[in-house]
């Protein structure tokens, strides 16, 4: 049974607005294209990768305040540059979704040539932001703006329900760009921490879409959450969920990750599990509601922000606690 939410969509017109647009609500518009809450939830985890990534490699203290500064607000214009283009290539849909029909980009407050050339000036100063890091960091920025925007926005958005499932590993690259910048290089740690956000992205997006399922299924966008039954749905959620917790387990044997993390990545692991298997429990009922699947992606991203927190503070108290 797949989850349906009542909606009344009312395309609005993607041309300019009636009334001319003041310099604040265009600053505004340019920000919204940036998609702002998704670059600060790729930040949460690229400033705690840098401090673990420091004290992996044997270095003291923390990476200097340039580095760190160079590729957060380099990893964050790569974000914004991807969300921006984003916007302009689903401009079309976005006027239809009720989620996206206030985009600005639909009201007309920023129009489709200015956001294309917004989206190319941000994505020129990021890149060139993280190669003044080093090249391997600045590659792993066009990487990331290149799977976002080509493999997901352009080719498997529309066409595939595990879209969000290969297009999410935009998500992943903040943190091997975050530590190719304070080591040069990417190591096991680098590809683990990879691979727990690759495992946490459908559980993650999954339940949204269930959520929003009527602005998908309006506009022909194969979100799995939206398109097959939510038991279906439940059963992959508690799949990644698993394969997340056991994959973010690895950072002890592999990553030398402490009890800080160690605890943290349980704890958060145990709870999001017992979310997710309530979700199937509930669609196995047939009694999946808009809150029960909200309350998962709520959870989500909470675990991550907690795990990726204790990986910031492990190197200070963890480790040495440990040994």
């Amino acid at each position: 049974m797949t989850l349906h939410v009542s909606a009344t969509h009312t395309p609005i017109a993607g041309s300019s607005p009636k009334t001319p647009v003041g310099f604040s609500e265009k600053a505004k518009g340019y920000l919204a294209l940036t998609k702002p809450r998704v670059v600060e939830l790729l930040l949460v985890t690229t400033l705690p990768t840098m401090f673990y990534a420091q004290g992996f490699s044997g270095k003291s203290g923390v990476p200097s305040l340039w580095l760190m500064v160079a590729t957060m607000v380099g990893g964050a214009l790569a974000a914004g540059a991807s969300g921006a283009f984003n916007c302009y290539i689903d401009r079309d849909i976005d006027k239809i979704m009720n989620r996206t029909s206030k985009r600005p980009l639909v009201t007309g407050v920023i129009t489709p040539r200015e956001a294309l050339v917004f989206s190319w000036v941000l994505t020129v100063i990021a890149i060139a932001l993280l190669w003044s890091v080093n090249p391997l960091t600045g590659l792993l920025g066009v990487g990331a703006i290149f799977v976002y925007v080509v493999v997901y926005s352009l080719i498997l958005k529309r066409r595939t329900t595990q879209n969000i499932v290969w297009g999410g590993a935009a998500g992943c690259f903040p943190v091997l760009i975050a530590w190719s910048a304070v080591t040069g290089t990417v190591q096991w740690p680098a590809f683990i921490l990879f691979m727990i956000i690759f495992l946490w992205t459908p559980p993650h997006y999954w339940p949204l879409s269930m959520r929003y399922s009527d602005d998908y299924n309006a506009v022909n966008v194969p979100m799995l959450g939206a398109v097959a039954g939510s038991r279906t749905v439940a059963v992959q959620v508690v799949l990644y969920t698993w394969a997340m917790v056991a994959c973010s387990l690895l950072m002890i044997p592999l990553g030398g990750a402490g009890i800080v993390y160690t605890v943290t990545a349980a704890a958060a692991g145990a709870w999001f599990l017992f979310e997710a298997h309530k979700l199937y429990s509930n669609a196995k009922k047939d009694l999946v509601t808009k809150k029960n699947a909200m309350k998962v992606f709520h959870v989500s991203i909470t675990y991550l922000t907690l795990v990726f927190l204790s990986l910031a503070v492990d190197p200070f108290v963890g480790s040495a606690l440990m040994g």
